[in-house]
């Protein structure tokens, strides 16, 4: 099959989801491999990487008319599919808010659309699974930040000046950015203690060498389908509040994860929490794209309020290009190989991975199909 890769290298993105040797694999197999002019170019693969190992350097134009499947990092604009003729398959990571759209005008136009934002995660699908391999390096990168921007070092040194005494962090958050942050900040030397509202995540910050924080909940289902954390009920909200602001006091830096699909970033930290921290704390906000867990959080900006540094970066693994396109060209290997077992395109609406990815097949908007039948089953359970 002819697979084309768009070009999406931006100020903010740095990033390709195929490097050169994972499309000298895709060669291999048969298939033909194009890429947009200068897609690599921020992940320091220039054009010759690619012609080097047999793939074409094409526009994109010829990229979208010429290829069968079309791989897209960054999926924001609907407009996108509508340049995609009928029989194409595109594969690209859709924002929640965009999958009706995105699904709907697909469908219309007899698209296969796969979502790279939907993976399961599920032991099959692990090595398909971008938002944990970016999540990853995000939380490495969050907590270099954290430590280049607080003016205290993170290991206890023992100096003919004097013994320092180590940084203490707290990371809000136990998912797979929030176990990397407590991994860089344990290598780094500093002392942390972390929270999660699910108490399944204790065992593994403790195998970090972190402190956790843990509250009673009492018999709340605080995880979903999906492993995600779920927000809490108002008055467990209020007892989170209060271990939050009691710790955040005490530590050096703040390193905040918390995110909901498909909402606004759930709020960890107020005004008030902040103006109590030490001066010259840091707090890294890494859900800024989603609103912010930290209620000062500028996107894309570092202030400082009350002396206390708060930085709401965006796209942190695109800060680390090279290694971040590494591995997303590793889960999309993974992926092409799951859709492409042989030569052809194949989909399985029975196999659990292509129902939670696929939102189009054949003319059907599979997205809104299976809401459909979603409401069906709440409607028979309500009964």
């Amino acid at each position: 099959m002819n697979i084309g890769v768009i070009n999406q290298v931006t100020d903010i993105e740095k990033r390709v989801l195929l490097t050169p040797i994972d499309a000298g694999k895709l060669i291999k197999k048969g298939h033909e491999v194009c890429i947009e002019s200068d897609s690599g170019i921020g992940a320091f693969f220039p054009d010759n990487s690619y012609t080097n190992i047999g793939a074409h350097i094409m526009s994109n134009s010829d990229i979208i008319s010429k290829s069968d499947i079309i791989l897209s990092l960054d999926s924001n604009d609907p407009n996108l599919i509508k340049k995609i003729t009928k029989g194409k398959t595109f594969i690209g990571n859709i924002p929640y808010n965009l999958s009706a759209e995105f699904s709907a005008i697909a469908s219309s136009q007899n698209i296969t659309l796969i979502n790279l934002g939907t993976i399961p995660r599920i032991a099959r699908a692990q090595s398909m699974d971008i938002l944990s391999s970016q999540s990853s390096l995000a939380g490495y990168k969050a907590t270099l930040t954290a430590a280049q921007l607080l003016g205290k070092i993170f290991p206890m040194m023992m100096t003919a000046a004097g013994t320092i005494p180590p940084a203490h962090g707290l990371i809000l958050g136990a998912g797979v950015a929030g176990l990397q942050a407590i991994a860089t900040s344990r290598r780094l030397g500093a002392v942390v203690r972390a929270y999660d509202v699910r108490p399944v995540v204790k065992e593994q910050v403790e195998s970090l060498g972190a402190k956790f924080l843990q509250l009673d909940y009492g018999d709340q289902d605080l995880e979903d389908s999906g492993g995600y954390a779920k927000e809490v009920t108002m008055d467990m909200k209020d007892k989170e509040d209060q271990l939050i602001h009691e710790n955040i006091a005490q530590v050096d830096y703040v390193i905040t994860t918390a995110l909901i699909p498909g909402r606004p970033a759930p709020l960890l930290v107020s005004k008030e929490m902040v103006s109590n921290m030490k001066p010259g704390s840091v707090i890294i906000d890494m859900a800024a794209e989603m609103g912010g867990n930290c209620e000062l959080t500028k996107p894309g900006e570092t202030i400082i309020s009350n002396s206390i540094i708060i930085s709401g970066p965006i796209n942190l693994p695109s800060q680390i290009p090279n290694h971040a396109s590494q591995m997303l060209s590793a889960n999309i290997i993974s992926v092409l190989k799951h859709f492409i077992p042989e030569s052809e395109l194949l989909i399985n609406l029975d196999d659990e991975i292509t129902q939670k990815t696929c939102l189009s097949f054949e003319g059907v908007d599979l997205l809104s199909s299976n809401m459909a039948v979603s409401l069906d089953k709440k409607d028979l359970d309500n009964e």
